[in-house]
């Protein structure tokens, strides 16, 4: 016989029978020796074996709590507790409303335990007047009715009465705290989420935890700013966190997205024993732009024995695709159906249309695309589209451009793709290149340089050249100075432009960003070899870009940070 759709005890019958039972207040303990002490015994015993049933299978709560009552016992706080507690995480209103009468009758709904589990339950379900009314009959400064609400008004998204009460309550810990950063960063406000946490720290009502890092460390990802990312990795470090899995694989994620890869090698290595599949993972995605280093990590994953999961398999065939490495993408695709029976999901097969789009084979991207099973969304015709433009493929641009406008009539993104395609049809080879852009930008540069002072040091030119021009036109081709262009015409004024290098700043460079940082008023972060450069208005200090800041940032107010722009001058 199949389980019901609703609990028996939900049932009018099953309420009616229960209200025939004496009601109000729970009987005095003088009442209580008038009952023979084994009836009372059997009772407890009972209700002490179906709690522990419910502990172990909480999937069933609602229906052992209904056999609880037919067996004639009566529910303490604890079986209450755990049913509601399923109501919870079903978001059940009609099953937590039932309890709530029934508890109400039972004299157990003035309980702590009952009357928490009340509130959380309608909270997260939707029924913020009902939790209020249950919280507002009294809480009696209890925190964790303080907390159940305000993950209430979080889920609801009530932004206004989510302030005033956490603002109103009599006293706030670290659950409080992170559920209001938690709902910052979900929400998309990252600047507030920071913003909640300098006040954390400096109301020293509690302290931080791992829950709160990974909060706060999501929203510095989000706005690159890595200078507060290592102020995080500080904090974590001096005052002892555990750093598991989800933290692990913040840090990691962030230090990839900051564009400081090692910092996230050093994360990725310290865990030892403690690596899982989500910090694999997230050290795959480190490794998107290298290709290379993606196989090689996946291929030390397989020998550790995890098993790799559906986003594994995303992540890998995306560092395929952008590595160029196409053989490679399409053993990957095979293996995670033969070996590992993962069916491939809608961005397994956008990843592999990439991977075919970007190295030009535009018959097995349609190919991939005709035996997808299912219907293809817009991020798969928008790498076609891309693909068409970078290729100058304009017939196929123009079927892809059809179909993306139907699948996404509303993306801008989109738009500005097959913008992109007619525009190149039209003009054919006359379209204006961002490198062209760049080279303006950088003779703009070298004309700025020379006005404000700048005197090319051709002794850092390293080849055999004799010409004076020649080595200086050369100086003006070093990667940093092509970056700080790139820089320049794409953002807007004011921001500050991170430029990340492999080998050290030679000392010309050195110079004329020092000029460069005046001149156009930028902060400009330069991270070489082993050391960081932080030019701002002509000046510069250096460091050491891991050591200092690990030692000394937790001592100090957290960084304000700005939106960086990353320029990977390797190539």
């Amino acid at each position: 016989m199949p389980p019901p759709t609703v609990p028996f005890f939900l049932t009018s019958t099953t309420l009616a029978a229960a209200a025939a039972k004496p009601q109000g207040r729970p009987p005095s303990p003088a009442q209580m020796q008038q009952q023979p002490r084994d009836e009372q015994d059997a009772s407890r015993e009972a209700c002490a074996s179906y709690a522990a049933r419910m502990r172990l299978n909480p999937q069933l709560a609602l229906r052992l709590f209904d056999h609880l009552v037919r067996s004639g016992a009566d529910p303490d706080h604890v079986a209450y507790a755990l049913a509601l507690g399923r109501c919870e995480r079903e978001r059940d209103r009609r099953a937590a409303a039932q309890l709530h009468a029934h508890a109400a009758k039972r004299g157990a709904a003035s309980h702590r335990r009952v009357r928490n589990g009340l509130i959380h339950a309608y909270a997260v379900s939707g029924m913020l007047f009902d939790a209020r009314k249950v919280f507002d009959r009294g809480h009696e400064g209890d925190t964790v009715a303080w907390n159940s609400l305000l993950r209430g008004y979080a889920a609801a998204g009530d932004v206004k009465a989510l302030r005033e009460f956490f603002a109103g309550m009599q006293a706030r810990d670290t659950v409080s705290w992170n559920t209001i950063i938690a709902w910052c960063v979900e929400n998309g406000e990252y600047e507030e989420a920071i913003a909640v946490f300098r006040d954390m720290l400096a109301n020293r009502e509690c302290l931080p935890d791992r829950v709160t890092l990974v909060s706060v460390i999501s929203a510095i990802t989000y706005l690159g700013a890595l200078a507060q990312g290592l102020w995080a990795h500080a904090y974590v470090c001096r005052k002892g966190i555990q750093v598991e899995e989800r933290l692990s694989s913040a840090l990691i994620n962030m230090y990839s997205k900051c564009g400081y890869i090692e910092g996230a090698v050093y994360v990725f290595e310290n865990l030892g024993a403690k690596m899982s599949v989500d910090t694999w993972n997230a050290m795959l995605a480190g490794f998107t732009a290298n290709g290379e280093k993606a196989l090689e990590l996946f291929a030390r994953m397989e020998i550790t024995g995890l098993v790799p999961n559906k986003i594994t398999f995303n992540t890998v065939l995306n560092a395929c695709s952008h590595g160029g490495f196409v053989e490679e993408g399409i053993d990957c695709f095979e293996r995670m159906t033969k070996v590992y029976g993962i069916e491939p999901d809608i961005a397994h097969y956008g990843c592999m249309v990439d991977l075919f789009c970007r190295a030009g084979l535009f018959d097995k991207a349609e190919k991939m695309i005709q035996m997808m099973p299912m219907k293809p969304d817009a991020a798969v015709w928008k790498a076609l589209v891309g693909a068409c433009r970078t290729h100058r493929n304009f017939e196929l641009g123009k079927k892809a451009g059809h179909r993306l406008i139907e699948a996404a009539p509303n993306d801008h993104a989109g738009s500005i793709e097959i913008d992109g395609v007619i525009h190149e049809f039209i003009s054919g080879d006359k379209s204006h290149s961002s490198k062209e852009d760049i080279y303006e930008m950088l003779s703009e540069m070298c004309r700025q340089l020379k006005v404000a002072g700048y005197v090319p040091d051709t002794s850092q030119v390293l080849l055999d050249i004799d010409d004076e021009v020649v080595k200086e036109s050369s100086l003006a081709l070093h990667s940093e100075k092509l970056a700080i262009a790139f820089g320049l015409i794409s953002t807007a004024s004011g921001t500050p432009i991170r430029i990340v290098k492999n080998l050290r700043v030679c000392g010309d460079c050195h110079n004329a960003v020092k000029l460069l940082s005046k001149i156009y008023r930028r902060c400009i972060i330069v991270r070489d070899a082993n050391r960081f450069h932080h030019f701002r208005e002509g000046s510069c200090s250096c460091g050491d870009f891991w050591n200092p800041l690990l030692s000394l940032a937790p001592d100090g107010p957290l960084p304000t940070a700005h939106p960086l722009l990353l320029f990977d001058s390797k190539l």
